[in-house]
């Protein structure tokens, strides 16, 4: 059956003016993931990814560690990260933000947890995007990508849409999505097997690419 590899960028930029460019050690496990997939006999016939800095550079990283030329891959919106910072803004917009919201780890992902499950219950008065869009334009990400005659995808993406993905594959209650988001590992690969009537979650998760040996500093969540 067809695969689709579906890879969470490396570890970005948090608390920096720009999130979305990936850091030293993102770089190194880009790097790191696309030598493991190569061991593996992964050998990608269709590459995806979204329009965000971090996707592209992550998908540099894999190819380069496979010791594969860079190749041009279809840029798909769906594939974006939801704006979680203009998310979090505007769920605060009329009252006291938590302290450190948007710089301190601890604080911000508490936040968003709690800010993403309003989303979803439609609380939050004129956000970036509705739920009901994101989950949208990830489920016409998927089928572009099930639909383009490939056989292996890797596809590179963020954790709110991979988390819907895999949500919605499991036909789960809307507010899974968030606690399978917070899980996700930088570079995490999480891989479905499909045919034209089916698409199954195969793995989630997965760091092929970390050891006990390296996993300080190479596992990381943001």
């Amino acid at each position: 059956m067809p695969e689709l590899y579906l890879i969470r960028h490396a570890q970005a930029s948090f608390g920096a003016a720009d999130y979305d460019v990936l850091s030293d050690l993102g770089h190194e496990q880009s790097f790191a993931l696309g030598k493991a997939l190569a061991e593996q006999g992964v050998q990608p016939d269709g590459l995806f990814i979204g329009a965000q800095r971090r996707h592209r550079e992550t998908l540099e990283g894999i190819l380069k560690g496979m010791g594969r030329d860079p190749q041009q891959a279809q840029i798909h919106a769906g594939l974006n990260e939801f704006d979680f910072k203009s998310l979090l803004d505007a769920h605060y917009r009329n009252r006291t933000a938590p302290d450190h919201m948007h710089d301190e780890r601890k604080s911000h992902f508490r936040t968003l947890r709690d800010t993403v499950l309003a989303w979803q219950r439609d609380e939050i008065v004129d956000p970036p995007e509705t739920w009901a869009s994101f989950v949208g334009r990830v489920e016409a990400a998927r089928q572009m990508m099930i639909e383009s005659g490939a056989e292996k995808i890797v596809a590179v993406s963020s954790g709110g849409a991979i988390g819907q993905m895999i949500a919605a594959t499991l036909c789960t209650p809307s507010e899974q999505q968030i606690k399978l988001q917070l899980q996700m590992k930088n570079c995490a690969v999480n891989r479905f097997v499909f045919s034209e009537r089916s698409f199954y979650l195969h793995g989630f998760n997965e760091t092929p690419h970390i050891t006990a040996a390296n996993a300080d500093p190479l596992l990381t969540y943001s």
